[in-house]
């Protein structure tokens, strides 16, 4: 009962970004740490999984502390998966990822592979949080995040939801410790990148694409991460794996119509 809480650690920006590097700092004073974390970044890669090469998994020792380390060559849902699987002796108490380089709020979060790892957590039954500042620098400070971080995580450890597995999403502002006025819970806002392509041509003529966009928030409602982020607060939205849109099915169970593909009945929606 006296144990310290095994907490595993990963993140998207890869084993040595900055980010990570306090967050393991700071878990340091909760649990025994264990770092499974991709060896170069992978931002952006969402919920991918390594099929289709090996992986490897490499012990290494980064900066002084007691967590144990390995450096993977895959995505962080690949961290998540050898971790439970092959590396750590027991399943983690909680899987903590981030702190990420940027922000993983509104739709951000269906691409982040910051948030994909504490998805894949929870799909294993562990109660999970994914923290990101919203700093794109490398050089970005973390030091105001740090006290709300290990106040999220302990609350998180000491609070279980029975029969419940929690999983967290938390966006932290650009602001001075002073400057952050509290936490506030959230709902994902509405919004979308409205995207386009730069089209190039390369030396030897051919076609290439670059990615580029602006991010639209479609909501105004005040009890949105957004509005907490662009108000001072830090937001915690609380996420699911289960995509199901329960007040659609009920729709869609009242439509009662009849299944064709290729001329056959195959099933009817009752």
């Amino acid at each position: 009962m006296n144990k310290k809480p095994i907490i595993l650690v990963t993140n998207d920006d890869g084993i040595i970004a900055p980010g990570i590097r306090a967050l393991v700092h700071t878990m340091n004073s909760l649990g025994e740490v264990y770092v499974i974390a991709p060896n170069k970044p992978q931002s952006g890669v969402g919920h991918a999984i390594t099929m289709d090469t090996v992986l490897f998994c490499d012990s290494i020792k980064i900066d002084n502390g007691n967590q144990k380390e390995w450096e993977c060559s895959g995505t962080p849902v690949d961290c998540i998966k050898l971790a439970i699987n092959e590396i750590l002796p027991r399943k983690p108490d909680i899987c903590v990822s981030g702190i990420n380089h940027g922000s993983n709020s509104s739709i951000n979060v269906m691409y982040s592979g910051t948030i994909s790892a504490v998805i894949e957590a929870s799909i294993e039954g562990i109660p999970s949080v994914g923290f990101s500042l919203l700093d794109f620098d490398w050089d970005a400070d973390f030091e105001p995040s740090k006290k709300y971080v290990c106040k999220i995580v302990k609350k998180i450890i000491n609070n279980p939801i029975p029969d419940k597995i929690i999983s967290l999403n938390v966006n932290i502002p650009k602001l001075k410790k002073e400057k952050i006025k509290g936490v506030k819970i959230c709902r994902q806002s509405e919004s979308k990148w409205k995207e386009s392509f730069y089209k190039r041509y390369n030396p030897k003529g051919r076609t290439y694409y670059w990615l580029v966009g602006d991010f639209v928030n479609f909501d105004k409602r005040v009890d949105t991460d957004e509005w907490a982020l662009k108000n001072g607060y830090i937001s915690i939205v609380p996420i699911q794996f289960d995509l199901t849109n329960y007040p659609i099915l009920n729709i869609l169970k009242s439509w009662n119509f009849l299944l064709f593909i290729f001329g056959y009945t195959l099933f009817e929606f009752n």
